[in-house]
């Protein structure tokens, strides 16, 4: 079957940004782009506790000098309580759109509580850990789920890569990761087109694998933390996300790496950061795939990232243990994993060939 030919007899809804903005100072461009877009006169903008100090605080007094007016509210989790907590308090109360101002777990519930109560929402993410700072999805622990839900796409993305660049290190590291991880998520996607029958977009493949060769091809940058390289990754990840938005799921950027990672948030309780654990998933399912692990290998060893269990912080048993489940997080998605999954005996295996257990 010909990949590039589209199942035409399909709605297929595309729920783009209308708004992205990334560069140095950027921020200070929230207030005219709520006028701009027409979003209304009233805001809930949610923050980190660290960063509410740090640039939320900024964000909301900007925006309340341009006649917008603005309740601040901090979560410190992503959680089912959290929203909840937030969606019983404001459900009501006449806001015409969400302001999202911090890392992942910040932007994941922004979006989630936008998309509940029906109004637009802002991401003006402070890291790049991850692609959720743009994509229409949310990760909420306590939902009965481990993986991402389908939320809302931001009506805008404002990246200030001055603000992104003063965020730990290993954060920037892990968005890396992140975005290494969508080699094998197209390779899983076009598996699971020719075998399964499913629908694969040539286009949205192309930009989320793009994102992953600017981690290649620029990683040394990313590495020094320069601000190019901050750009670099912001970059990715927003294209990732819009990747996400044209394909109407999550099947570019995630894949059998992504199930992987999932799977040890369940086995060792979130031991790491979700672009550290996809990168280590991607060595492993690139070896599967037949492509070059030990090139990736390299490149997430130069990046800076855990490449073993042990860099991790887990013990090894916890990485063989994920991979035998790994296929059972998403069930309905087919991934070079199988529907049967890998025996104990076949992770091991895997996990010592491609040295991530010793």
């Amino acid at each position: 079957m010909n990949l590039l030919v589209f199942m035409l007899s399909s709605k297929h809804v595309i729920d783009l940004p209308k708004k992205v903005v990334v560069g140095s100072g950027v921020i200070n461009d929230i207030p005219s782009i709520v006028k701009e877009l027409r979003l209304g006169s009233k805001a809930l903008l949610v923050s980190g506790p660290n960063v509410k100090v740090v640039i939320g605080e900024g964000v909301a007094n900007l925006l309340s000098s341009n006649d917008v007016d603005v309740e601040v509210v901090v979560v410190r989790e992503s959680t089912s309580d959290v929203v909840e907590d937030l969606l019983g308090k404001f459900s009501g109360k006449g806001f015409d759109f969400v302001v999202g101002v911090g890392g992942g777990k910040v932007i994941d519930v922004s979006k989630y509580v936008a998309a509940r109560l029906g109004i637009p929402f802002i991401s003006v993410p402070t890291a790049a850990s991850h692609d959720g700072i743009a994509s229409p999805f949310s990760s909420i622990r306590g939902l009965g789920s481990v993986v991402s839900i389908k939320t809302r796409t931001p009506v805008a993305i404002v990246a200030d890569v001055d603000v992104i660049s003063k965020a730990p290190k290993r954060l920037l590291l892990a968005g890396a990761g992140d975005l290494v991880g969508k080699f094998t998520a197209v390779l899983d996607w076009v598996l699971a087109h020719r075998l399964k029958g499913e629908y694969y977009g040539s286009y949205s493949a192309s930009l989320a694998l793009l994102s992953a060769k600017h981690v290649i091809n620029y990683s040394e940058l990313i590495r020094g933390s320069t601000l190019e390289g901050v750009r670099i990754v912001v970059e990715g990840l927003i294209s990732s996300s819009v990747a996400m938005c044209i394909a109407g799921s999550t099947r570019p950027a995630s894949g059998s790496e992504h199930l992987f990672s999932h799977a040890l948030d369940v086995v060792a309780n979130y031991p790491a950061l979700h672009g550290e654990q996809v990168a280590l998933g991607t060595i492993m399912m690139a070896y599967l795939h037949g492509r070059n692990w030990r090139r990736l290998r390299r490149t997430i060893s130069m990046l800076g990232l855990p490449t073993t269990a042990k860099e991790l912080g887990i013990p090894d048993v916890k990485v063989v243990e994920a991979l035998t489940i790994a296929h059972k997080i998403r069930p309905e998605r087919y991934t070079i994993l199988g529907e049967s999954g890998l025996t104990w005996e076949a992770a091991e295996r895997l996990a010592r060939i491609t040295e991530v257990i010793s």
